[in-house]
């Protein structure tokens, strides 16, 4: 009797146990075939344009505002390896030439060249110069005065000028580092999101139709993309990314759900939107959805942040005394160097002296300016890729 008592009690437990876990075994039973797509996905072309331009490439695009393309770098273990090796300080020193952040610098560098050029023939033909043959001749035009300036003024006022340079660097580049930040938010919640709608589908051993459990996931993923890479074409410029998103945004959706996308005022709240009523729209305990309402909730703040990173640049009064302090600076600083040069053959020495000092200077400056604006640098593109193969 006892062991028949025994019996009877495991069977009524095992038949207790399996009732308590049918729906997480619904939820985690093989997927059925997947419903087909609306249509086949596009390939954007704004995809992943890493590196220097192509030989190809037209000259506007090695510089200025067509380089920000090729700047959309995403490493690899290999290109780590590249970044680390011991022959890369050869290697950026041969391709300077290259560089589209020295060409952009071209017009100031000429200008304190020229500064330069033009003191020290002043000064040859109002102080006397030497020739070839090292003979030493009066000045041409001794009335008038030579042009110099004692370096110190210039160097007491280095020290701020470096103040200046380093705190426009360092502000230009946070704002960069909270871009990507946002972006990355943006990867590990999307994960998140569609972990969650994919494990807690089902609720109060509910049946679920295997059809309907693969559309409603498919919705979710489908919509997870849609905000992300309505996000990127909110923070891209219109003629660049424009017709891509169209594209794209017809090409997974439903007609329905794109229209009313594309022609929403903001695209990412709409986007959001959806999702939303996708994520209602699952069987599950409102607990679990409102767990998943916060990945919307942060998904939000990312958007704020960014916008707010792409309306507000670094105080324009700070620059532009960034920009004048430094471009003065460095249009006097050839009256201050004539005499430091005085050994070299007629001062001469002093105007590729001059343009090293420029273009290290303004480079500085150049860097600040180019991260200061993070989204056309970024490889927001990618990320959304990402985002839509991590969900798919």
């Amino acid at each position: 009797f006892f062991f028949q008592y025994r019996r009877q009690s495991t069977m009524r437990l095992s038949t207790l146990l399996l009732l308590a876990l049918a729906p997480q075994t619904n939820a985690f039973a093989p997927q059925p075939p997947a419903v087909p797509k609306v249509n086949a996905a596009v390939q954007s072309s704004t995809s992943l344009q890493m590196g220097p331009p192509r030989p190809d490439i037209v000259l506007q695009e090695t510089y200025g505002e067509g380089s920000r393309k090729y700047r959309r770098t995403v490493y690899t273990h290999n290109e780590w390896v590249k970044h680390r090796s011991s022959d890369r300080f050869v290697r950026n020193l041969a391709s300077i030439f290259n560089s589209g952040v020295y060409k952009s610098l071209a017009k100031e560098v000429l200008a304190t060249v020229g500064v330069a050029s033009f003191l020290v023939g002043w000064n040859a033909l109002t102080g006397g110069y030497t020739d070839l043959d090292g003979v030493q001749h009066e000045a041409i035009i001794d009335f008038l005065p030579m042009l110099t300036l004692p370096l110190t003024p210039f160097t007491l006022l280095s020290p701020s000028l470096g103040l200046l340079l380093v705190f426009r660097t360092n502000s230009s580049y946070g704002r960069w580092d909270e871009a990507r930040k946002f972006w990355g938010l943006n990867i590990n919640h999307t994960r998140d999101l569609n972990r969650m709608a994919t494990a807690w589908y089902g609720h109060d051993g509910i049946p679920i139709d295997p059809n309907t459990r693969a559309e409603h996931l498919r919705q979710v993923s489908l919509l997870t993309w849609a905000f992300v890479r309505s996000m990127k074409r909110h923070l891209s410029p219109p003629d660049e990314d424009e017709d891509d998103y169209v594209a794209e945004i017809k090409s997974r959706l439903t007609p329905d759900q794109a229209n009313a996308m594309i022609s929403a005022v903001h695209r990412p709240n709409r986007a959001l939107f959806d999702l939303s009523v996708a994520i209602e729209q699952l069987p599950m305990h409102f607990v679990r959805k409102n767990s998943m309402n916060n990945n919307l909730s942060i998904f939000e703040d990312t958007l704020g942040g960014s916008e707010r990173l792409l309306s507000s640049p670094v105080p324009l009064f700070y620059s532009r005394h960034t920009a004048r302090f430094l471009l003065t600076w460095l249009i006097f600083l050839p009256l201050a160097l004539y005499e430091p040069f005085a050994n070299s053959w007629n001062h001469a020495v002093m105007i590729p002296a001059t343009a090293f000092i420029s273009v290290c200077l303004f480079g500085i400056e150049e860097l600040a300016t180019q991260l200061e604006e993070p989204f056309t640098i970024l490889p927001m593109q990618g990320f959304c890729d990402k985002i839509g193969a991590n969900c798919d």
